[in-house]
């Protein structure tokens, strides 16, 4: 045991120390929070005003289609609409709108975006709807005056029956964003152990510290210590999130401001929209939740990680094991929009069981409420996934770990993973 005490400390203490460990720790928050935001502020930026023609005889469509966003129509005469159809060169128009019966046609000098289309579609859609209506003699103006909006608020029922307010959208933000960061950090550490086993393996330093310990202690000794540098970087990366977030308002606001803007009706009127957003989650569950799968999901794929690391002389030799190995990640990401949308299902129930796509689907159900039964049931599996596939990835590791220079193949593993000896 203090064998792989020794070697936890020494992967531990070397990743650590390494300046990519210190400007990750750094940079990743920033880097996380640049990747939430900066699609968002690109897709407003790139929004492209588009000019489309439309002929005299649909002029009748021009008013309610130019209520489009971004997109324009401009009336021409038939001769020039013609004349257009057929040459888009430096004319301006991104597209011609036709219609021939009951037929519409969008034509252009390129393929048509598909918001375009479906905006435009919807539009007609609604301006034919009127005339049919018109025709019959219904009153448009009563009509108008009859649609409703409503606005559902959803409510969860506790035990001792107090009623509090919840938000469908919140949950599912929520489980999207920890499903992913699952999904990120098991890969991300698991191939780290990966690089690590086939770099001592080439390096030929595995030979001498074979000497000393057993394969399996340097196995568990290298995933567990990645284990607790995955940990260290990710409670470090909360720290300073939050510290960040701190420093900012400090920053731009002085005490005054702040206490101003805590006590202001905006400022008030928006606390209770996130307060109703996040209303009905157990975020001390889902933190809780977050860190046992992530450690748990970790331990049971890099076990399988270090298994193909041992088995192989180089990293390009990886990828025809790596892919099978991935593949019910890849399904769990997949999966989260249909657990989403049903995460009460069959489908999510045994999603959630299964040890090697539970991390994931588990943590997407959560913000939506779990029993608990189901919940310990997850935890086993996984902890039961975990001593199966160590003491498998262990039988390849002990003979693949001192092999060199031979092309393994799935024949070859099974054989090893058969050996009783």
């Amino acid at each position: 045991m203090n064998k792989i005490w020794l070697i936890i400390s020494r992967e531990y203490l070397v990743r650590v120390k390494k300046k990519s460990f210190i400007v990750m720790t750094i940079l990743g928050p920033i880097l996380m929070a640049a990747l939430l935001v900066t699609p968002t502020i690109l897709s407003m930026q790139d929004q492209q005003n588009r000019l489309i023609a439309i002929t005299e005889k649909n002029i009748d469509f021009l008013e309610p289609l130019n209520k489009i966003e971004n997109t324009q129509f401009n009336v021409i005469p038939n001769e020039e609409f013609e004349l257009l159809k057929k040459d888009f060169s430096q004319t301006g128009y991104y597209a011609v709108l036709d219609k021939n019966e009951d037929q519409f046609y969008l034509l252009s000098d390129q393929q048509i975006s598909l918001s375009v289309k479906r905006s435009i579609a919807d539009k007609i859609e609604k301006i034919i709807e009127r005339d049919k209506l018109k025709l019959a003699g219904i009153d448009l103006k009563v009509l108008e005056e009859s649609e409703t909006k409503i606005n559902i608020q959803t409510k969860i029922v506790t035990l001792d029956g107090e009623n509090i307010n919840s938000s469908t959208e919140g949950s599912m933000g929520i489980g999207f964003i920890t499903g992913i960061l699952i999904y990120m950090f098991i890969f991300m550490y698991g191939t780290m152990v990966m690089r690590g086993v086939i770099e001592e393996k080439t390096n030929r330093i595995v030979e001498v510290i074979i000497s000393s310990v057993k394969p399996f202690q340097l196995m568990m000794g290298k995933i567990i210590g990645v284990a607790l540098v995955g940990l260290t970087q990710f409670i470090l990366w909360i720290v300073l999130t939050f510290a960040l977030a701190s420093l900012a308002e400090l920053l731009l606001f002085s005490p005054n401001e702040l206490i101003s803007q805590a006590n202001s009706a905006e400022n008030t009127e928006m606390m209770s929209k996130i307060t109703s957003l996040v209303g009905g989650i157990n975020f001390i569950q889902i933190m809780l939740c977050f860190m046992f799968y992530f450690m748990s999901g970790y331990l049971l794929y890099s076990s399988l990680f270090a298994a193909v690391g041992s088995a192989v002389d180089a990293e390009a030799d990886t990828q025809q094991f790596i892919l099978p190995i991935t593949i019910p990640l890849l399904l769990a990401i997949m999966l989260i929009q249909p657990v989403m949308d049903n995460p009460d299902g069959t489908l999510a129930f045994w999603m959630s069981m299964i040890p090697f796509t539970s991390p994931v689907i588990m943590m997407v159900r959560l913000p939506f409420g779990v029993e608990n039964w189901e919940l310990i049931i997850s935890m086993l599996s996984i902890i039961i996934g975990f001593v199966a596939t160590t003491f498998l990835a262990a039988k390849i590791y002990r003979t693949g770990i001192l092999m060199y220079g031979k092309k393994i193949s799935y024949k070859e593993l099974w054989k090893w993973l058969s050996y009783k000896g």
